[in-house]
């Protein structure tokens, strides 16, 4: 049966917490914190925290944590307050939020999360009625990603446009941009490959054509905050590419992960460059 975003994307990555027994050392206030941090994921973070506490608090239980407490997040701004108020050891971070919290707070990369149903790495144009990007330009376009320009600009679109070449509608709403496409609301819309599956969800979604697509991108970035010890770094990186092997590989592959290994800094070594400061 088919698991509805966001629920499926945030068993995938509480599974990863749990299969990998991923614990921070318990700092002062005696909690363990992790964040996920899954920025425009198809459909409400509400619904998808109790599978993250679920799976934490499984996690605390086998490695006798006391307190321990797993954050699923859809805003960048609320994850930064997230991290300053609790001193999360790790993170689970979609690309976008990675680049841009990558300098700020000293993170470290430790793993990369591939998973069909979390998004996030390729982006396209869409429309009902042009043929190509060209014909796009000028023209209204929709999007939910337009919110952090510095990475559609630079990481997305490598020159290809600028949303200046655009009347640009921002949307909140994940699957709202591709509905006023197929309403005529908006010539064309700007979403990512989970926005694109839903598409054929959607009533008349193969109207719908894509006239554009960006570069494959790196998948959601596992990281370390600087809170997290050196030696605990090392032995939760060790044990990553492990954790979808085996006895794992059946539980990976019923939450939609592709793909969970140990990577660092060089694996995003592209997109940080382009990204730039």
């Amino acid at each position: 049966m088919r698991i509805p975003m966001p629920r499926a994307a945030a068993l995938a990555l509480a599974s990863l917490v749990l299969a990998a027994g991923l614990g921070p050392s318990r700092g002062e206030s005696g909690e363990i914190s992790i964040l996920v941090l899954k920025e425009h994921g198809v459909g409400s973070p509400t619904l998808a925290q109790p599978y993250v506490d679920r799976f934490v608090a499984l996690a605390a239980k086998e490695n006798g944590w006391e307190m321990a407490r797993g954050q699923y997040l859809s805003n960048r701004g609320a994850a930064e307050s997230f991290v300053k108020a609790h001193g999360p050891h790790y993170g689970i971070l979609s690309l976008p939020a990675f680049l841009a919290l990558r300098d700020p707070y000293h993170l470290q990369v430790l793993g990369r999360v591939a998973s069909a149903l979390a998004g996030g790495e390729q982006y396209f144009i869409v429309s009902k009625t042009e043929q190509d990007l060209a014909g796009c330009k000028g023209k209204n376009l929709a999007s939910d990603h337009t919110d952090d320009a510095k990475f559609v600009e630079r990481v997305v679109a490598r020159s290809a446009f600028k949303l200046s070449d655009f009347s640009v509608m921002q949307n909140q709403r994940p699957l709202q941009s591709v509905k006023q496409v197929l309403t005529g609301e908006a010539v064309c819309a700007l979403i990512d490959d989970a926005q694109l599956g839903e598409l054929t969800h959607l009533e008349g979604g193969d109207a719908v054509r894509v006239v554009w697509s960006s570069k494959k991108l790196p998948p959601m970035a596992v990281v370390a905050f600087p809170a997290a010890p050196a030696p605990e770094r090392k032995t939760f990186q060790e044990k990553l590419g492990d954790v979808c092997a085996d006895e794992g590989q059946t539980a990976c592959a019923e939450v939609g992960i592709h793909a969970l290994e140990s990577a660092s800094a060089n694996d995003y070594a592209e997109v940080i460059s382009a990204y730039g400061h």
